[in-house]
């Protein structure tokens, strides 16, 4: 019976299990949440590292808030708030006693989290462009990546399914950028999830080299997994470089050493005990100069890992989308995720591929985009028509108009 009860722990807990499907869902309708409020707080004149504390503890309050009878579970930050601003490609979120960047107009800003219950992780990533509205739309090269990285995802998504591979993905993204004469940014990952599992077995790169290639294989999509679909795309030549910009986001390994520091010992604790195999920022330790020595020394025997800051060559700018995808046997159902406002922006280029083209007219699951409703002044009840039209809803799952990046297209984006 103990050897019964063993297999039945090593047993992986996937969306087979509807209990699983709940929490992921769950954390990814506060993942959403969140991003809508961090967004607000994105506006010309705000400290980039003031917004990514707010959301980071908006995140840990909204957890609080769900599955309170289950005292013993885990939930929170899956992946720490960070903005990336324009060239600069992602994973910045800067200590206090670091440079921050403080938000200016027509800064394209790439906002990136993550939230987990139970270890079930949702992952979202969205770009804007500050102050941009109808009355300022984006019409320079930007607005070609803003379209490329978005039917990029699009496309991405719809060959989530059963039995397709890992490079069917890695060429389409690749195919889509083409037609907007953009770059994806080279050897980015997407990763399978995984019960507290940020970095699962499978991945999905983009723009790989030859290196690349050999180090990540291809792989099969089969149905109950998940993953997190993130698609970066350059204005550039899609090569990331490291800056003068410093680490704040960090995770723990499953190495193993025995730290020779005191400092080091105390740091790797409470890493262990606040944060277990979840990426954390520095700035969430108390003594924050303390925790700058203790990593150092966990760095470098690998008991923690890096997430590098990254930049794209200065003048360029990243845009990313990223989404959280369970495959199922009928194919994928995105989970995260904005709606893409197509109207703000004004490229010079569109999709003339017939294999994208077709490609974007199949039908894939959106439904996990969060709705956004415009608020209107209430007015006397007249009738019931009057009355349904008080509220003005934007239904994603079903877009009615064509792009200025699709020719002769409608995007049926319906279950």
């Amino acid at each position: 019976m103990a050897d019964k009860d063993k297999d039945n722990d090593d047993v992986e807990a996937t969306i087979a299990d509807e209990a699983v499907v709940i929490k992921y869902k769950t954390a990814g309708e506060i993942v959403n949440r969140v991003l809508v409020e961090i967004i607000e707080k994105c506006v010309e004149g705000a400290s980039v590292r003031d917004v990514c504390i707010s959301g980071d503890n908006l995140i840990l309050e909204e957890t609080s808030k769900v599955f309170k009878k289950e005292k013993e579970m885990k939930k929170g930050i899956a992946f720490p708030v960070c903005i990336s601003a324009n060239g600069c490609i992602c994973h910045f979120s800067p200590i206090t006693s670091e440079p921050d960047h403080i938000i200016a107009k027509d800064d394209v800003l790439k906002i990136d989290l993550g939230v987990h219950l139970d270890g079930f992780i949702s992952m979202i990533a969205h770009t804007i462009v500050v102050g941009a509205n109808s009355e300022n739309k984006i019409t320079d090269k930007r607005a070609n990546c803003f379209l490329a990285a978005h039917y990029a995802s699009q496309a991405a998504l719809r060959l989530m399914r059963p039995g397709n591979d890992t490079y069917q993905i890695t060429d389409m993204v690749m195919k889509v950028c083409k037609e907007f004469d953009c770059k994806p940014v080279e050897g980015m990952l997407s990763h399978q999830l995984q019960q507290f599992k940020l970095d699962g077995p499978k991945t999905i790169i983009q723009n790989p080299s030859e290196a690349h290639r050999k180090e990540h294989e291809k792989a099969t999509i089969e149905a109950n997994e998940v993953y997190a679909l993130d698609v970066l795309v350059s204005t550039g030549s899609g090569a990331a470089r490291e800056t003068t910009a410093k680490v704040s986001v960090f995770k723990k390994t499953e190495e193993v050493y025995p730290l020779k520091l005191r400092a080091s010992r105390i740091f790797y604790t409470e890493v262990i005990q606040k944060h277990s195999i979840m990426p954390f920022n520095l700035r969430n330790f108390e003594d924050e100069k303390k925790a700058k020595m203790g990593v150092m020394e966990c760095v470098n025997h690998k008991l923690i890992e890096p997430y590098q800051v990254l930049f794209e060559k200065t003048g360029e700018i990243v845009v990313q989308y990223k989404f959280t995808v369970l495959v199922t046997a009928t194919g994928p159902a995105r989970i995260t995720g904005l709606p893409f406002e197509e109207d703000l922006y004004v490229p010079n280029l569109s999709i003339k591929d017939p294999e994208i083209l077709n490609l974007l007219k199949t039908s894939v699951n959106q439904r996990g985009i969060l709705q956004l409703v415009k608020k209107k002044k209430k007015k006397p009840q007249k009738n019931a028509n009057n009355a349904a039209g008080e509220n003005c809803s934007m239904d994603v799952d079903q877009p009615t108009k064509t792009g200025p990046g699709v020719e002769k297209m409608e995007v049926d984006a319906s279950a």
